[in-house]
């Protein structure tokens, strides 16, 4: 099974400039030893289980919460049976058939 989030936890009352508690968020993720990845936008996990990476987006948005008065976050999450490495193979798909023409 495979369930791979991307998620966003966003600060709020703690000024513009963000990026500090924002990788803070960030750091969790890495720790956490999952496959991950991070963009402009979100960072996505992969897992075997909702609950190992729900502990995840968790741990991370608790991170950001210690340092900021309020956070939101931003989740979707695709959970499925047989599969593995969805992280990397989704976009890999894409990428052949853009390949392809």
């Amino acid at each position: 099974m495979s369930v791979l989030v991307a998620f966003s936890v966003s600060p709020v009352g703690a000024g513009e400039d963000v990026g500090a508690l924002v990788a803070e968020a960030v750091r969790v993720v890495r720790a956490s030893g999952l496959p991950n990845h991070t963009d402009a936008m979100f960072t996505t996990v992969e897992g075997e289980s909702w609950d190992e990476v729900m502990a995840v987006v968790k741990a991370a948005t608790e991170a950001v919460k210690a340092k900021s008065p309020r956070v939101g976050v931003v989740l979707k999450l695709d959970w499925r049976d047989g599969v593995s490495g969805a992280l990397h193979a989704k976009v890999a798909t894409v990428e052949r058939h853009l390949a392809a023409g």
